[in-house]
């Protein structure tokens, strides 16, 4: 296969070990800014062009879209689906999951456990949202945010309000959710490739952070998920329509709960945690199902 990675930066683990598979298995694969590509849209003949090169004859897509460029990104992948290119995980999963409400929405239609969440755009009505999610602490999440970047708790009424006030004072569009105290600033992250998961591990906040990030100083190990825990991620990466999910659960006294789908998921911290080679069953799931022009919304919608 000829295969196009959508980055900003080659070098960053997930992105390095993804091209290292790729040539190990006979691939070529090309590293490609997005953000310095540009389109010609028609009819008949989309084109893509990097430079002033046109690009073509790729097989495959790997998106690995920065959550602050969803929108160009996106644009991109469209113009690669147009052009009949297989990709790894479609525009439109990739815009559900990277819109937290909507995500939230689909996920909550779908049956799927969840924290309770609330999201009002009246701030005149922010008492009542922090009533709804189960009164302070509440955890407050800016809609754009990933990676445990905005992501603050409000541990009581007043710091929540006030919080929220400040957001919504910048036109930020926030949600305000239940605070699962019982998860002990802990969340589990679950590989899933294909409908199957692939790895878990456990995650666990720096000293003093509620937020469970390796980014932020946490720790990860290896752990054993429950039936209902492999059934939850799996429906939530279905739930999106992605291929390859990350998807971040709570474990709430009435179950699992789902936090976050994530449709560039890291794969530093569970390869390092589990030990499992998850860029390569990346690549492996992309031989088995790669067909031309082989996507449900040939970038429509």
């Amino acid at each position: 296969m000829k295969i196009a990675l959508m980055t900003r930066n080659a070098n960053l683990y997930s992105h390095r070990r993804l091209m290292e598979v790729a040539v190990e298995r006979g691939h070529e694969i090309d590293p490609i800014d997005y953000l310095r590509c540009y389109m010609n849209i028609t009819s008949h003949r989309p084109e893509l062009r990097l430079m002033g090169e046109r690009l073509t004859g790729y097989d495959a897509v790997i998106p690995r879209i920065a959550a602050s460029r969803t929108y160009y990104g996106l644009a991109v992948l469209r113009q690669f689906e147009m052009m009949r290119v297989w990709p790894v995980n479609e525009s439109v999963a990739i815009g559900r999951s990277r819109d937290k409400l909507r995500s939230m929405q689909l996920l909550a239609r779908d049956g799927i456990g969840l924290p309770v969440t609330a999201f009002a755009h009246d701030t005149k009505q922010t008492d009542e949202v922090i009533k709804i999610a189960g009164g302070a602490p509440v955890v407050i999440k800016l809609l754009e945010g990933t990676q445990g970047l905005g992501v603050v708790l409000g541990e009581t009424h007043n710091s929540a309000k006030s919080i929220v006030e400040a957001f919504r004072s910048t036109n930020t569009n926030i949600l305000i959710q239940e605070f699962i105290k019982e998860a002990g600033g802990t969340d589990i992250s679950v590989f899933v490739i294909g409908g199957k998961v692939i790895a878990a591990m456990e995650r666990k906040g720096a000293a003093g952070d509620f937020r469970s990030k390796l980014h932020h100083g946490g720790s990860a190990r290896s752990i054993k998920i429950t039936p209902e825990e492999r059934s939850t991620a799996i429906r939530a990466a279905k739930s999106m329509g992605l291929n390859v999910a990350g998807v971040n659960m709570a474990r709430a006294n009435h179950g699992a709960v789902v936090l976050e789908v994530n449709s560039s998921p890291d794969i530093e911290g569970i390869e390092k945690a589990t030990g499992i080679d998850v860029a390569s069953k990346i690549i492996e799931f992309m031989e088995k199902n790669r067909k031309p022009g082989n996507t449900k919304t040939k970038g429509k919608g």
